[in-house]
């Protein structure tokens, strides 16, 4: 009677995998792997679809890739990458004072904010305010940190009279994209551009004809597909980090950009705004 030999557990790191598995992988997968291996510092903040074109290759066989090391995605097989990377990485250490983490702290808010600001389209953001100013409805949706955001920026339209909602739930989100009245505006949020929730919201939102707005930091990223207008964002996160002030501050800038443009189109915000101060007077002492 014969046994069956047990399938040794993967290596949890993505380039020991890689290299475990080079004499088996096709030529158009040993392409991928070695490029990974070369420009690894890169390809943990790319995109599936960034990493496709810098590679030579179809996002069909980044996915093939991933699985034939035993991962369950692209995004399981960065995380496992920048695990490498970060364990290889002999860089200085970060300040371990209070004073030197301040200084490191601002300076990076700085370097974003100026980044942000570089990559502002003001075609792009009086386009988009011209369809928020008239929309009979706003969705956000946005997992994680953008989620927090979008949720903001919700509370921001309403308090000038325009109907918002942020969605967190991918559920919820479509139900009430399903339902948007014609004319509705759908805005995502996704920094890496590739959160398949929101990058399902966008494409149902298209395909029912609404305005789609996307806000990224990735140009080549699979939400800027189904965007009728991209809103670009600096910052970029680390896989394995929970700094995650870069994305949020970029957000926000572009945001409030587009909030300014959009209060000059609605001669009665000021009269809104005061409005909804005064709604909430009694809450405060």
């Amino acid at each position: 009677m014969s046994q069956t030999v047990p399938r040794p557990a993967p290596s949890p790191g993505a380039i020991s995998r890689i290299r475990l598995h080079a004499h088996s992988l096709s030529p158009s997968l040993r392409q991928v792997a070695d490029h990974v291996l070369r420009e690894a510092d890169s390809v943990i903040h790319q995109t599936i679809t960034e990493l496709a074109a810098s590679a030579g290759v179809g996002e069909a066989t980044i996915t093939r890739l991933c699985r034939k090391l035993d991962f369950a995605g692209f995004h399981a097989f960065k995380i496992a990458l920048a695990a490498d990377v970060a364990g290889r990485d002999t860089a200085a250490e970060r300040p371990t004072s209070l004073e030197g983490q301040t200084a490191r702290l601002v300076q990076r808010a700085a370097l974003t904010l100026e980044d942000t600001g570089r990559l502002i389209s003001p075609d792009a953001i009086e386009a988009v305010a011209e369809q928020l100013a008239r929309a009979p409805r706003v969705d956000l949706t946005g997992q994680g940190n953008s989620g927090m955001v979008a949720q903001l920026f919700a509370h921001r339209l309403l308090r000038l009279g325009i109907t918002a909602q942020a969605f967190t739930d991918p559920h919820v989100a479509a139900v009430s994209i399903s339902t948007l009245p014609r004319g509705g505006v759908v805005i995502g949020l996704t920094s890496s551009g590739s959160t398949i929730d929101t990058v399902q919201h966008l494409r149902l939102a298209q395909s029912q004809g609404h305005y789609t707005v996307a806000l990224t930091h990735h140009a080549s990223s699979p939400v800027t597909r189904y965007a009728s207008r991209v809103l670009f964002t600096s910052g970029q996160e680390d896989p394995l980090s929970d700094a995650v002030m870069d994305t949020l501050i970029s957000q926000t800038l572009v945001l409030e950009l587009l909030y300014a443009a959009l209060i000059a189109r609605r001669p009665e915000a000021a009269a809104t705004l005061r409005l909804t101060a005064e709604s909430v007077g009694e809450k405060k002492y």
